[in-house]
């Protein structure tokens, strides 16, 4: 027996204790305003789409099947045309250094040394520029919001393919701004404003402050200055008009790769990949814009199936801990976002605190599929895993019979699927689908 060695680091000292995403979003509350950790943490209106979202991975059962080599593991998957470290990206968050002054620098520096990709948003705090300066050898992918001014659109396209930005992803869920309504009630607002509750919220979290007030002034890659609530620039910036017309013209001027985020019907999904996109994001926005939205993970297996194995599908939305991304890689996804767990960890450490985001999912992803019985991303199959499914659909024609609302009970679509991969399983390489 002896004494645990004392780390004078603070930071590292606190990033230690932090074993789950979970204990760093706590580390996250702790440190941070109520306005910037809201805005990060919240959803839109009752946040029912991010509970249920979060909820759908919960009820997901595992099968492993025994007595296989797991000694070498291979994480690495292709995505987009390039080799990715690991089967998860960092998604684009708006706002970033807010949270935490060093914002997407962290987030670029952190993706960077793990090997995987980057995403800037446009609502970012960070020019394409700076971001390529952090992580000027890795991979970065710049998200778009078509703006009402579609000139300044374009210009911030450009300046991220000069940048050598290799994948842009067009964002279509945003006509308008979702609720937010953490944000209205804390009077969340950019610049952020100094009320007596504020103040009185900053006394416990003097860091944050000290940092906010002494480092670079907040700026935006697409905007210069704006006086208001986030709901309200928001508006201001997105465009309603946006067609499918308009995103075949915005494909046609990217040089890179396209995927199109915010699919979440079969239908927009089928449509979209007919357009000749390289690949497409299931996503409700992280719960942030319409609420009672479809849940991602279970559309994935439908979606999948209507598009075939060779169509590439990125999952976003709950994703909040390792058993999360293999089950969605199970499920038929080609890789993964994250991004409340990149936040909660740049909350809680700053660049640091990404690194810790990254090893603890890291960490959860090797171990459940050395659980599972798996060495590679591609042995993973729908025979992995059951979706077990609590809202059901009640039945729309008169004489049907509905479903109880309120039970567990394997989604149908994921059984077929498991039951047609289960003799895969049985082997020791069982490909979920071919490599491109």
């Amino acid at each position: 027996m002896h004494f645990k060695r004392f780390e004078t680091d603070g930071r590292a000292r606190r990033l230690a204790k932090a074993h789950t995403i979970a204990d760093l979003r706590a580390i996250a509350k702790r440190r941070t305003p109520k306005g910037a950790f809201d805005y990060a943490d919240g959803a839109a209106e009752a946040e029912l789409s991010l509970a249920r979202a979060r909820q759908a991975f919960r009820d997901i059962e595992f099968h492993p099947a025994i007595l296989r080599d797991v000694s070498a593991m291979d994480t690495s998957v292709e995505i987009f045309g390039e080799r990715s470290a690991l089967p998860f990206g960092i998604a684009p968050t708006g706002f970033t250094r807010m949270m935490q002054s060093e914002g997407e620098r962290a987030g670029a520096c952190a993706a960077g040394a793990a090997g995987i990709p980057f995403s800037l948003s446009t609502v970012g705090t960070t020019s394409p520029e700076g971001v390529h300066e952090a992580n000027p050898h890795g991979r970065n992918w710049f998200q778009l919001y078509m703006q009402k001014d579609r000139d300044k659109s374009m210009s911030l396209v450009q300046r991220a393919a000069d940048s050598g930005f290799d994948t842009l992803l067009v964002t279509v869920d945003v006509p308008v701004a979702g609720a937010r309504l953490r944000d209205n009630r804390n009077g969340f607002t950019i610049p952020p404003q100094l009320t007596p509750s504020t103040v009185l919220n900053a006394i416990p979290r003097p860091e944050w402050w000290i940092n906010f007030l002494t480092t670079e002034p907040l700026t935006f890659a697409s905007l210069s200055e704006w006086d208001g609530t986030i709901g309200e620039l928001l508006n201001e910036l997105f465009d309603p008009t946006i067609t499918f017309e308009d995103l075949a013209w915005i494909r046609d001027q990217w040089p890179g790769k396209v995927a199109v985020k915010g699919i979440q019907t079969i239908a927009d999904a089928r449509k979209v990949a007919d357009m000749g996109v390289d690949g497409i994001v299931l996503s409700n926005h992280g719960g942030r814009q319409l609420d009672r939205a479809p849940i991602p993970f279970h559309l994935l297996p439908a979606v999948r199936a209507e598009l075939g194995d060779d169509f590439e599908i990125v999952l976003d939305t709950g994703i909040m801990s390792g058993a999360d991304i293999v089950a969605s890689l199970a499920m038929g996804a080609n890789f993964t976002l994250i991004g409340r767990a990149y936040l909660y960890g740049l909350m809680a450490g700053g660049r640091e605190g990404v690194d810790r985001t990254i090893e603890i999912l890291t960490s959860e992803t090797v171990r459940t599929m050395k659980l599972l019985g798996v060495s590679s991303i591609d042995e993973l199959n729908p025979a992995h895993v059951t979706q077990l499914q609590r809202l059901t659909s009640i039945a729309r024609e008169p004489g049907q019979v509905s479903q109880p609302q309120n039970t567990v009970k394997t989604n149908t679509v994921t059984q077929k699927r498991a039951a047609a991969a289960s003799a895969a399983v049985s082997s020791h390489a069982n490909p979920r689908r071919p490599k491109p």
